[in-house]
Formats: structure tokens, C-alpha cells, sequence
């Protein structure tokens, strides 16, 4: 019997001025492990007088991941935090109570042509700190764990495993592994992986019971521990996951909680602009509709 329990098509969505390839939430999975959300940007080329500018808009409850493959995105948020992010890097931002944040192209490139192509990840955080300080966490190319293994490149971009740990911040137990190999190789980690699991193919295609899978598709794992499967030449993975939380998540625009009530607040809060600011920034992405969720 297959150990693929189900499979996600990437579903195209617009963020405003910028269409990516939404992954997480499903409608039959709404996460998997703390992981509530995934959009793959790009790869797109952005010609000399098109830029991405996300304005400043806020985020209760989550943690998020901001992976580059190519391009650049000049992060803005109101701890004061102004990094840009880069291929390789990681950019970790804990919302916790509440933080705003604006997306940007860098100055020094908005009058080229330039690509972005990307990861956007939400991580639920656990109950007990959902209304934590927030925080902000950037860590260089350099800082990520990385391995070779059986003709494999490892990256353990958050998370442990392998008995590895990132030194991303988490919060939950959890795990976000990259795997790139030129070579066809079989893969076994069952034994290190934990909770509930997917993987996400971002180029190439990878052999499992007889199926191929190919790009722009999360294949979610009926059992951990019987995670095996063929790797064709030329292909990178991303593994992730972790343990589920025992409550149910509401998303509802940029919010994670586990209570109603704590989306209400926060919708209020943002109504009212009552969020701390982005230094040097005024405008800013307005509430959406009454009742507006994230797209399935």
C-alpha cells in the first residue's frame, strides 16, 4: 500500500500586484505539523519597471519562513528590523502578539530586470505562546546546517533532524530539510523524521512505489517511519514537518490563533491601526471584506 496519503496541487493566487503558487492550506489538509501555510513565488522575471512591494500589513500568532532561490526582497518591520534577504538565507519572523512588516525590491534594483523565486512558509505557534513578544531572526547562508550523504546535499534550514538543529528560533518541534542531488539516489529517513510529514518538489521528479511525482506538488505521508523514495538526477526536494498541535487553527487573512476571539482582536486592532508602525512607511494593505479567509 503506498505511504502517500494525499497530494497537493500548487493553485494559483494573487497577492496583490504578484501571482504565486499556493500549496498550504487545502481544503482536505489544513496543515501539516505547525506548518499552516505555503505560497511558491516565481520563478518570475520582473522587467525594469515592475517591482514586488508588498506594503505593511500584520500577523498575530505565527512564525514566518522567507526562503529565496533567486532575486532579493528588502524586509521592513515595526521592530525596526531592515535586512535584505538573499538567496540561501533564512528570514525568520515571530508575529507572536503582533508585528507588521512590508516586502519590498531593494532600491538598487527596481530600475533593472531581475528575478524572484521563492518559498513564503507560515509556522503555527503553540497556544501558550501565541500572544509572545514578537521577534525577528535572519540567519546567512552560511549558518544553515549542511551535509553530503550518499551522493545527497542536506540543508536543515529550521528544525532538527538527523540529530542536526538549525539555529532558527522554533518554537514547536519541527523540521524543514532541503535535499538537491545530480544523481538518481534512493532516500531513506523515515527513522529521522517525526510528527507528520511532506514533501514538496520543487524541480526534478521523484520515484515512489512505482508513481512518479513531478514539480508543484506536496505528496503528505501516511507514516514517517516508512518515508523511502527514488530521487531522479537533477532533482531538489524540501521535507517538512513536525509535531500537530491538539487544537484546531483558524487563518483568516495574515492571523493564526486557535480562538475566534483572538482573530476578532486582532481585526479590530488592524481596523483601528492600532499595530506598531513600520518606521518611514505610511501606507499600508487594508483589511479585507468581512468573512474573507485565505483561498482553499
Amino acid at each position: 500500500m503506498s505511504n502517500i496519503k494525499l497530494i497537493i496541487e500548487e493553485r494559483p493566487s494573487n497577492i496583490g500586484n504578484f501571482m504565486v503558487g499556493r500549496l498550504l492550506p487545502f481544503r482536505e489538509k489544513r496543515m501539516v505539523g505547525p506548518f499552516s501555510f505555503i505560497d511558491h513565488m516565481g520563478p518570475i522575471c520582473l522587467s525594469d519597471h515592475e517591482n514586488l512591494d508588498v506594503p505593511p500589513h500584520p500577523h498575530i500568532g505565527l512564525s514566518t519562513l522567507t526562503y529565496l532561490f533567486e532575486g532579493s526582497i528588502m524586509h521592513k518591520d515595526s521592530l525596526g528590523t531592515e535586512v535584505e534577504i538573499k538567496p540561501g538565507q533564512v528570514n525568520w519572523m515571530t508575529a507572536g502578539s503582533g508585528i507588521v512588516h512590508s516586502e519590498r525590491t531593494p532600491s538598487y534594483l527596481r530600475d533593472s530586470d531581475k528575478m524572484l523565486h521563492g518559498l513564503q512558509i507560515w509556522v503555527a505557534l503553540p497556544a501558550a505562546l501565541e500572544k509572545m513578544a514578537p521577534e525577528f531572526y535572519h540567519a546567512g547562508e552560511e549558518d544553515i546546517p549542511s551535509w553530503e550523504e550518499n551522493g545527497i546535499a542536506f540543508k536543515l534550514i529550521a528544525g532538527e533532524a538527523f540529530g542536526r538543529k538549525s539555529p532558527v528560533p522554533v518554537y514547536s518541534p519541527l523540521y524543514f530539510l532541503e535535499l538537491k542531488t545530480t544523481s538518481r539516489q534512493t532516500v531513506t529517513i523515515g527513522a529521522d523524521l517525526f510528527g507528520e510529514s511532506a514533501l514538496y518538489i520543487l524541480e526534478g521528479a521523484i520515484e515512489s512505489e512505482g508513481y512518479t511525482y513531478e514539480p508543484k506538488q506536496i505528496l503528505v505521508a501516511k507514516d514517517t517511519k516508512l518515508c523511502e523514495f527514488v530521487m531522479q538526477e537533477n532533482t531538489t526536494i524540501y521535507i517538512f514537518g513536525g509535531e500537530p498541535f491538539p487544537e484546531e487553527r483558524i487563518i483568516y487573512w495574515n492571523f493564526v490563533a486557535s480562538t475566534r476571539e483572538r482573530i476578532e482582536e486582532a481585526k479590530t486592532m488592524w481596523l483601528e491601526q492600532s499595530f506598531a508602525r513600520v518606521p518611514g512607511e505610511t501606507d499600508f494593505v487594508p483589511l479585507p471584506e468581512q468573512g474573507k479567509n485565505i483561498k482553499n
